[in-house]
């Protein structure tokens, strides 16, 4: 199997051990799973069903990040405690993948469970030199410390990381700081957020240190797979991969970066800031769950593409095509390798789909069921 690691930039061979670990970044349950959550965790899906086809036992992971600015702040807008709104959320969340026909995760730790992990991990950090503790209890990662400059990982010029610092949550006007780029580790809490006991007095987490402890905690300091949307490749990705790095002195932290592109409407980024967020619960209530998957799987997991409902009506059409030919017998042993070629030339399900539907056009019912199967679609069940 051939897949792109973002940090090398390139296709490269996926030599998988047997047990593969795999860490997704989970959401942030403020507010409803949409179109990019759905994206993201089924093309996550689709790669770990597959590994599990070919005979690898898959320890998958995504967190819930529930202690956050994000979550934080709807909390106060509210006027709801965050954890009872994480709950809330993540009951929702859990639907909404559920009816998409999503695999469950193996373990699905939460940032506030992993805080006292945390707290350890930035003592080291500090304790190694790599992080700085300021006298009113911020605690920053050193970037002056790593071989690269901030930015690098993603391919970003010094002008370009601060824009996508600053847009993403850090701090690069903040006061102390040895640079402007070094990110928070630890940080005081405000009187209505909730609050640990640290070395540097009572605060909580940064968002970046809480991916590193969580993945490290359950998969070790060296995984095979990282997986996120690619609007995580800087900062908070390349965040996490000096923090554990320079916590362990081993690496790559992750041998492969793996990407999901964005969702947009109308050629506009979905975004809860816009207001133009497609929701999944609400795309259930019109369309069949598994014509919701197929139409997600038709875009290749990379790419940045437009919602398109026409698109959702062929997908339905398209999954009626393969009900009434899983009915049938016989197989093409072409279009089976045609499809194992696809999935395994960067998990191009685009293709991959494509062969599906040849099949039932030849009316290969066997390699329709089979080819459908791993993807997740139980024809016939």
């Amino acid at each position: 199997m051939r897949l792109y690691d973002t940090r090398r930039r390139a296709v490269h061979p996926f030599v998988a051990p047997y047990t593969v670990r795999v860490y997704v970044c989970g959401i942030t349950p403020y507010d409803s799973t949409h179109l990019g959550h759905a994206f993201t965790y089924t093309a996550f899906d689709a790669l770990v069903r597959y590994l599990e086809h070919e005979g690898h036992d898959v320890r998958y992971v995504r967190n819930v990040t529930d202690v956050d600015d994000d979550i934080l702040a709807t909390s106060r807008k509210l006027g709801v405690p965050y954890d009872e709104l994480a709950a809330a959320e993540m009951a929702r969340f859990h639907r909404d993948l559920a009816a998409l026909g999503l695999r469950e995760p193996d373990a699905e730790p939460h940032a506030s469970d992993a805080v006292p992990a945390m707290l350890v991990t930035i003592a080291g950090l500090v304790e190694n030199g790599h992080a700085y503790a300021l006298p009113d209890g911020r605690v920053y990662f050193d970037t002056g410390q790593c071989e690269r400059p901030p930015g690098a990982f993603a391919g970003l010029d010094r002008a370009e990381a601060t824009r996508q610092f600053a847009e993403k949550g850090g701090d690069p006007e903040a006061s102390g700081k040895r640079d402007p780029l070094d990110f928070l580790l630890w940080q005081p809490s405000a009187d209505d957020e909730p609050a640990w006991d640290s070395p540097w007095g009572q605060g909580r987490p940064g968002w970046h240190i809480e991916c590193s402890v969580m993945a490290m905690e359950d998969l070790g300091p060296v995984i095979d797979i990282h997986g996120g949307g690619n609007d995580l490749v800087y900062p908070h990705h390349e965040a996490e991969t000096h923090q554990a790095e320079c916590l362990t002195g081993q690496g790559p932290f992750a041998r492969f970066w793996m990407h999901s592109g964005m969702v947009a409407l109308d050629d506009v980024k979905m975004s809860k800031s816009v207001g133009n967020l497609v929701f999944v619960g609400d795309l259930v209530e019109r369309y069949a769950p598994q014509a919701i998957r197929r139409y997600l799987l038709s875009h290749h997991y990379r790419a940045d593409w437009s919602h398109d409902e026409t698109g959702l009506a062929e997908a339905g059409a398209a999954l009626k095509q393969w009900d009434e030919a899983a009915g049938q017998r016989g197989a093409d042993p072409d279009l089976l390798e045609a499809f194992h070629t696809a999935m395994r030339d960067d998990l191009d399900t685009p293709t991959a789909l494509a062969t599906i539907d040849e099949a039932a056009r030849r009316g290969a019912g066997d390699t329709v069921r089979t080819c459908a199967g791993i993807l997740g679609f139980p024809l016939g069940a």
